[in-house]
């Protein structure tokens, strides 16, 4: 087997200025990758979750036929038969009905869920990559660790060119990019709630030949980049024996989850996190690394743009701005709602600490009807039926179980031994993230259909500047964003 290709230092492409940011779920999807690396610029996917996302496209009827075009090339014939046979329905499964669920992570995934993650994340990067010669990315969070494995796997096998890992400290992930580039089994050392030190540490593995039955594809390894918010960490991570080939240094304005502050746990009138000089990271220190840095949060505009290349960083990576634009996932209706709020200067994005399940602050835009809204909130009954942000707990009786503050509060403490409080104010990100994207559950019982929850960063200046720019545009495009940024001259008339 021919070991993977590796472009040396000289041979590597110039970087990309903007990095067009992983958003959401399906909200940074193959369209919107496609389009912004049709201009050269790194176009992004999101990783979360692709195995939900690319079975309820499936059972959407796979308008365009797009996945099961993506999966004609999947290297695995077997499971891509498999997978549209289990998921595909012809014109749809109708308005109001139920969509399957898939199998939530374990520490020990079956071979299914594992072929399945694997194949949706080869569709997007697949997609994403079709019909140009542009670099492509795909995002992961390391908060979500159980799925890495397979993810990165089918990532690789589509070509991406950037891996790139945030929420969370990615010390191990150029170290699995590198060992699953050469087909070889890789793990990653899980956090598991209650364990201690003398507990035998607990890994999710992958090993490829269960996939590829002894006819291992040649995958060639992508570069890796950090997501960061202090020197300190971008230090520690070049040391390493496989350290990453570059940083995305995110200040707390940009989108999603933020690194909590790094002083005291204070908060304003709203709850929302206080951040100080000690967050602002030193580009003295990360320029001295000597690896290429972008800069986010804040940077989406033309001068953002210029000053960080006057910091020495490589560009900007920026997601607020494409969130908005024609082919991001994000629904229609959600988009026209905001673009509204913010034609009127009047949107409110706020950083709440307690949303996330995973600890981490997000930062939510508020709009109506959404998860925002207190009433539609409370309305909601709690169900944990994704299980994508559960966490693995050492049980009693030492086994490993798994659970969500987001879940039912009585299954989450009575049952599963959390902390009560630990469940207030918590929301259901894979379900609201993914009715954002217009895959929202229904719940046939009731009539139930899940509310949406966005999320964005807190600048809208260039939000704003492009609806100015492009004003007989329902939607302004992704090259329209690109232009922009990079300093083109507003079109005429």
């Amino acid at each position: 087997m021919p070991p993977p290709t590796t472009p040396s230092a000289e041979t590597r492409p110039q970087p990309p200025r903007i990095i067009q940011g992983g958003m959401g779920v399906a909200i940074s999807g193959w369209q919107l990758a496609n389009a912004v690396a049709r201009r050269g610029e790194l176009g992004v996917v999101s990783g979360t979750t692709l195995e939900v996302v690319m079975t309820r496209r499936l059972q959407l009827g796979d308008p365009g036929g797009h996945v099961r075009r993506a999966l004609a090339h999947f290297p695995f014939r077997d499971a891509a038969d498999r997978i549209v046979e289990d998921y595909f329905v012809p014109g749809g499964k109708g308005d109001g009905k139920p969509f399957k669920n898939v199998r939530s992570f374990t520490v020990e995934p079956d071979l299914r869920l594992q072929e399945l993650t694997v194949a949706a994340n080869f569709v997007e990067v697949f997609l994403a990559k079709e019909g140009h010669n542009g670099p492509v990315g795909i995002n992961y969070l390391r908060k979500i660790e159980m799925p890495i494995p397979f993810a990165v796997y089918g990532a690789l096998l589509a070509g991406v060119d950037y891996v790139i890992v945030g929420a969370g400290n990615p010390q191990d992930i150029p170290s699995l990019v590198t060992h699953l580039s050469r087909n070889e089994s890789a793990g990653l050392s899980l956090r598991v709630q209650g364990l201690t030190s003398r507990d035998e540490d607990i890994e999710v593995i992958l090993d490829p030949a269960d996939l590829h039955d002894g006819d291992a594809p040649n995958v060639r390894r992508p570069q890796v980049l950090a997501i960061v918010a202090s020197a300190d960490l971008a230090i520690g991570l070049a040391n390493l024996a496989d350290p990453p080939d570059g940083f995305i240094v995110e200040a707390p304005s940009a989108g999603g989850h933020n690194a909590p502050p790094r002083g005291p746990r204070n908060t304003d009138d709203l709850g929302q996190p206080i951040y100080d000089e000690r967050d602002h990271v030193d580009l003295e220190q990360l320029r001295s690394i000597g690896l290429p840095f972008w800069l986010a949060g804040s940077y989406g505009t033309p001068e953002g743009l210029q000053r960080a290349l006057a910091e020495g960083a490589a560009g900007v990576q920026l997601g607020t701005a494409f969130a908005f634009s024609s082919e991001s996932g994000l629904d229609a209706a959600l988009k026209r709602a905001i673009l509204a709020q913010a034609a009127e200067g009047d949107v409110q994005v706020h950083s709440n600490w307690r949303a996330s399940p995973t600890g981490f602050p997000f930062r939510i835009v508020q709009v109506e009807g959404t998860l925002s809204d207190e009433n539609v909130y409370e309305d909601r009954r709690r169900v944990c039926d994704l299980g994508v942000l559960r966490m693995p707990y050492k049980t009693d009786n030492g086994s490993i179980g798994y659970r969500c503050p987001a879940e039912p509060t009585r299954a989450y403490s009575d049952i599963k031994g959390g902390r009560a409080a630990n469940t207030d104010g918590r929301l259901c990100l894979c379900n609201g993230l993914l009715a954002s994207a217009g895959l929202a559950q229904n719940r046939a019982k009731n009539g139930y259909e899940e509310p949406a929850l966005v999320t964005a960063g807190s600048d809208f200046s260039g939000v704003r500047e492009l609806m100015e720019r492009h004003p007989s545009d329902e939607f302004y495009t992704a090259a329209d964003v690109i232009d922009y940024v990079s300093g083109s001259p507003a079109p005429i008339g």
